[in-house]
């Protein structure tokens, strides 16, 4: 213990690399594992390679600033990230090697990427924190984040459904302008460049109602969101869902009525968890469904 208290006591933060992959990918799993059993919760990763290649994409994208807790022997003991592709930042995932939790290193993470939204000057910032660990929310609220929507996070059998008078198609190029126009009308803003790399993997869907786009997803999912008019936009797009990917979607679930129809075609909850802000945040006007981001 005096060695682990030692090596955490001069920790240096850098700039995240390519070769930091697997370090910081299986302490992401071990420290969401950790948290999560504890609580007696699923973790969200199946595994410490999972974590790898889900932080080789990170730290491969250049819209993602990322940030490395380093001892001064050179031991990783932590990351954290800032998706800076939109008007709005998201952060995450931020993660602690367990032997080195509750010495302020996620403190330090957390304050470094907030001092960067300042720099590039983001009208806001927002994540989205597990509900059961109470020490983030402490540690998010003191830094300013304000509580948004409890979520419930939502995992099942793919529905096969279709929605009346609703036509759910792929996006295309041609959709991106209707559908961010969308977004900005719901929400105050628009994610447009999540939306062109949804198009680009081929996982964005949108819906159309009497001869217009009434709604759209990048996917319904963990990474994805989703936008709608109504409910019946978003029972549309997480009907005709051919998977709910990572550990499933999330769901506001102060919108009763669709959790209550999710829940009624044999969705279950898994977890709940925290919409959180900082900065610009507006009432949305119409239906959504948040990523794991905001």
């Amino acid at each position: 213990m005096d060695k682990v208290l030692k090596e955490i006591s001069s920790v240096m933060l850098r700039g995240g690399r390519l070769e930091d992959a697997v370090n910081c990918g299986t302490i992401v799993y071990k420290g969401f594992r950790d948290i999560a059993e504890q609580h007696g919760f699923v973790p969200d990763l199946p595994s410490a390679e999972y974590g790898a290649e889900m932080l080789t994409q990170l730290l491969a994208n250049p819209t993602i600033y990322s940030v490395v807790a380093e001892t001064e022997d050179g031991r990783v003991i932590g990351s954290n990230f800032l998706w800076e592709g939109d008007t709005i930042a998201g952060i995450g995932p931020i993660t602690v090697d367990p032997t080195a939790q509750n010495r302020s290193v996620g403190r330090r993470l957390m304050e470094h990427v907030l001092q960067r939204t300042r720099e590039k000057r983001f009208v806001g910032v927002r994540l989205v924190q597990a509900a059961y660990h109470s020490r983030s929310l402490s540690l998010y609220t003191k830094l300013g984040f304000d509580v948004r929507e409890p979520l419930a996070n939502l995992q099942g059998e793919p529905l096969d459904l279709t929605i009346p008078n609703r036509t759910v198609r792929p996006v295309n190029e041609t959709d991106l302008a209707a559908c961010n126009q969308l977004c900005d009308r719901i929400h105050g803003h628009d994610r447009t460049n999540e939306l062109k790399a949804a198009v680009e993997r081929g996982t964005a869907k949108l819906v159309e109602y009497d001869g217009r786009v009434s709604g759209y997803s990048t996917e319904i999912g963990f990474l994805g969101h989703a936008v709608g008019e109504n409910n019946e936009d978003l029972k549309a797009l997480i009907g005709a869902a051919p998977e709910f990917t990572g550990s499933g979607f999330y769901l506001p679930m102060r919108n009763g009525e669709l959790f209550r129809w999710c829940l009624k075609h044999g969705l279950r909850v898994t977890q709940t968890a925290t919409l959180m802000s900082l900065g610009l945040y507006n009432e949305p006007s119409g239906a959504f469904l948040p990523s794991v981001l905001y």
